[in-house]
């Protein structure tokens, strides 16, 4: 046994160094143990891991593949359902229209039916009305015959005689009146043709007198020489005259102002003969101004003359003849009174001519119906009052008479010729041109005639032309079209027929033009 504490130390180191050193050994092999069943646990759990996300996916395939399957025979079973409901849903369509057209034609049937009873009804009513007819026409022809048999030859002549007259005045009654409708309808006609026919056959023009003259000069010296020493020329030669003579900045013009056209006419005749004499001064031109009343008492005579010849008017009285003459000298409305008595003569006579009246007597009619008008501004009353008192003077026909007095509907006429006259009168003056409208209002038409032009959109120039009775409105080509120029035209002669009085017609003519400059360089 071993004793030695030594060696017994030594044996304990051993053995602990033994134990140490197995210790070491045994953990190093746990480590390594341990390290493997890590290695392994963690490829067995990432192995399970594929697998398990392999078998997933092939599930869920399988579930994709199982619904496809699924959704398809559920949508073939839907589409055979669908045609199945279609199928019945035709049926009942067809059913339904069948029914409509069997009903359709149970109505018409049963409307066919009624109608067919209430003919029935009404041929029966109509068969029981003719049967009641023919009795009583029979009883009737019964008691004729009977009262027949009972006459004698002369008395049935006379009875069938007396029914045959009241047949005849019927049909000539019925006859009469259809005759005077033609006849009404044909003069209607008939006088439309001859009005139009006689305004032809005599158109005269119209122009319009103003209350001015000018007179030229050979040159402006001769000014001075008119007005004369601190102006006693011209005084004497407008106290003379009772014209104003205005003299102002025009070059070689003088003018002659007054209401009085044969007053003015005298001074126009004096003044040229003073300045082709060249010796003015007062005495000179009181001779002038004598003369020149002279000439125009003859020249007024001989228009007078003239008028009554070129109508073929003879036998009348000088005294008329001369104030036929002065109706030259006198304006109304600005139309001529002896050129429009003139047209309203050669009107009535051709109006009368038509209907076989007396020509002669409805120019002469028509020549001296506003023959009060040559002398109203000299004598009290109108021209109508006047007229008739000149005509009654000078014993003219009574025709003539109640023709100017009637001419304007103050009295009532007395003869066809003075209807003729007063329409042949209201033809001359009231037609387009024949008589002026005031300076103002002309004015003012023509302003608002290019006013409505030119408020329309797209408008660029309008321009009244032809005394207003034109109007030329350019547009912009940009803004208006060719379509739309055309409405635009007709929209302004809507405009201007619904807003404007005015005589005659208007022409609207709208005027779009496109132009491209180039300049060659």
């Amino acid at each position: 046994m071993l004793t030695n504490p030594g060696t017994l130390a030594i044996v304990l180191i051993f053995l602990i160094i033994g134990c140490l050193i197995g210790y070491f050994v045994c953990k190093r092999n746990y480590d390594k143990k341990l390290s493997d069943a890590h290695t392994s646990a963690e490829q067995i759990i990432s192995n399970a891991e594929k697998e398990a996300i392999t078998s997933k996916k092939e599930a869920l395939l399988e579930a994709k593949d199982e619904a496809h399957r699924y959704r398809e025979q559920q949508e073939a079973d839907l589409k055979e359902r669908r045609k199945d409901v279609q199928k019945q849903e035709e049926r009942l369509l067809q059913r339904e229209d069948v029914l409509d057209r069997k009903d359709n034609t149970l109505d018409k049937r049963e409307s066919s039916l009624e109608q067919r009873e209430d003919n029935v009804s009404i041929q029966q009513k109509a068969i029981e009305k003719q049967k009641e007819d023919l009795s009583s026409i029979i009883t009737e022809q019964q008691a004729e015959l009977h009262r027949i048999g009972q006459l004698t030859q002369e008395e049935a002549k006379d009875q069938i005689l007396d029914e045959l007259n009241e047949q005849l005045t019927h049909e000539k009654s019925e006859f009469i009146k259809e005759s005077q409708e033609e006849a009404q309808q044909d003069a209607n006609k008939l006088a439309k043709n001859l009005i139009v026919e006689a305004i032809q056959r005599s158109a005269a023009d119209s122009v319009a007198e103003t209350t001015v003259t000018t007179v030229t000069l050979p040159n402006d010296d001769m000014k001075g020489r008119i007005i004369g020493k601190e102006g006693r020329n011209i005084r004497s030669f407008e106290s003379l005259t009772g014209i104003d003579l205005v003299i102002d900045d025009t070059p070689e013009v003088v003018v002659l102002s007054g209401y009085d056209p044969i007053r003015r006419e005298i001074a126009r005749i004096a003044l040229d003969r003073l300045i082709q004499d060249g010796r003015i001064h007062p005495t000179r031109i009181e001779e002038m101004v004598d003369k020149a009343r002279q000439e125009m008492d003859e020249r007024i005579r001989e228009l007078g003359e003239q008028a009554i010849y070129s109508l073929g008017i003879h036998n009348m009285h000088p005294d008329l003849i001369k104030i036929i003459g002065r109706m030259n000298f006198r304006t109304s409305y600005g139309q001529n009174v002896l050129n429009h008595s003139i047209e309203v003569a050669r009107l009535s006579g051709l109006m009368a001519a038509e209907l076989n009246e007396d020509e002669m007597l409805a120019k002469r009619a028509g020549l001296l119906h506003d023959i009060g008008k040559a002398i109203d501004r000299e004598v009290e009353g109108s021209h109508v009052e006047i007229g008739v008192e000149l005509t009654t003077k000078y014993k003219e026909p009574e025709v003539v008479i109640n023709t100017i007095a009637s001419h304007h509907g103050d009295n009532e006429p007395t003869s066809l010729i003075a209807s003729l006259v007063a329409a042949a009168d209201a033809i001359s003056a009231a037609r387009p041109g024949a008589r002026s409208e005031s300076m103002e209002n002309y004015i003012q038409r023509l302003k608002r005639l290019e006013q409505i032009a030119t408020d329309y959109d797209g408008v660029d120039h309008s321009y009244a032309i032809q005394a207003g009775r034109e109007i030329r409105v350019m547009v912009k080509p940009e803004d208006i079209s060719d379509d739309d120029a055309t409405i635009l035209s007709r929209d302004i002669k809507n405009q201007i027929e619904n807003e404007l009085e005015y005589p005659g017609h208007i022409k609207v003519t709208v005027i779009r033009e496109t132009r491209k400059i180039e300049y060659a360089k």
